[in-house]
């Protein structure tokens, strides 16, 4: 007997957008457009396996990206942008 899967956590339409690459370890990235859902897989396949599931197997929803892809679940607005995918996005400096 097979164990049922879990249902996708999100249906809202904002969201069913995923970004699939490789962070600068060379881990593989998946991260949904909101930044809510997403996570960090040891191949491309199941990186895509788990967009697939949680956008309702839509592969037309899934994207990928060619450069650096780093992992950033902070919840965001839905007005904000997309996640980044340039891994010094998010680092600010201080003058001393």
């Amino acid at each position: 007997m097979r164990e049922q899967a879990e249902p996708p956590s999100d249906k809202s339409p904002s969201s069913q957008l995923f970004l699939i690459g490789r962070n600068s370890r060379g881990n593989w990235v998946v991260q949904d457009q909101s930044g809510r859902r997403g996570g960090l897989f040891i191949d491309r396949t199941e990186a895509l396996r788990f967009a697939l599931f949680e956008n309702g197997h839509r592969p037309q929803a899934v994207v990928m990206v060619p450069g650096i892809l780093e992992l950033d679940l902070e919840l965001r607005t839905a007005d904000c942008a997309p996640a980044r995918a340039d891994v010094n996005a998010g680092i600010v400096r201080k003058a001393a």
